[in-house]
């Protein structure tokens, strides 16, 4: 019963994002990086680990014009999915160390990038469908996301929605994560 509820939240997250217009998405995405970029987690971290969205996910590029500009001593790092269950984190060297990847997702050109270990890891902002106020998040369902944080045995842990994608409760698994700090476009929940 668990994994229906848990199939019709992620598809009910799925669904209100993508309601959104593009330029309620462009314009909640800026917020979301102003509030990241505003947050002591992120003021801290040196290794920040993000993504590129895609289709209704929240989009991250005002961070990373932030980091290129006001932040220069960060370092970005992205997933690259290496099998059907892991992925590693990359820094890409260049604007042509990207390729599409897995389900289209943008990501990093191994040969062309450095790889970047868990443990260097400082803040890793993950991608989800649906979330909740106490933390709960879910992905798209193939668990890469939670099998890597359980690595990141130093970094902060948040997830970025917007928030028409909040449900009451997410029904969490023994393997789900939960995230320190949820970044919205009207909010952040969590404290740290």
């Amino acid at each position: 019963m668990q994994s229906e509820e848990r199939n019709a939240l992620r598809a009910s997250g799925i669904s209100a994002r993508d309601g959104l217009s593009p330029q309620q998405r462009d314009r909640f995405s800026t917020s979301i990086a102003a509030r990241i970029c505003a947050s002591r987690v992120f003021r801290q971290a040196e290794t920040i680990l993000i993504y590129k969205g895609i289709r209704g996910e929240v989009r991250l590029e005002a961070l990373e014009e932030a980091v290129r500009k006001d932040f220069a001593k960060k370092r970005l790092a992205y997933p690259l999915c290496i099998s059907k269950t892991e992925m590693i984190a990359l820094q890409p060297l260049g604007e042509d160390a990207w390729k599409t990847g897995y389900c289209g997702i943008p990501e990093p050109v191994r040969e062309k990038s450095v790889e970047i270990r868990p443990e260097e890891i400082d803040l890793v902002i993950c991608p989800c469908t649906v979330f909740d106020s106490q933390g709960g998040r879910m992905g798209m369902g193939a668990g890469f996301y939670d099998r890597y944080l359980s690595r990141c045995m130093n970094a902060h842990i948040a997830a970025v929605a917007f928030e028409a994608q909040k449900a009451e409760r997410i029904p969490m698994e023994p393997w789900d994560r939960p995230m320190e700090l949820v970044f919205t476009e009207k909010t952040v929940y969590g404290a740290v």
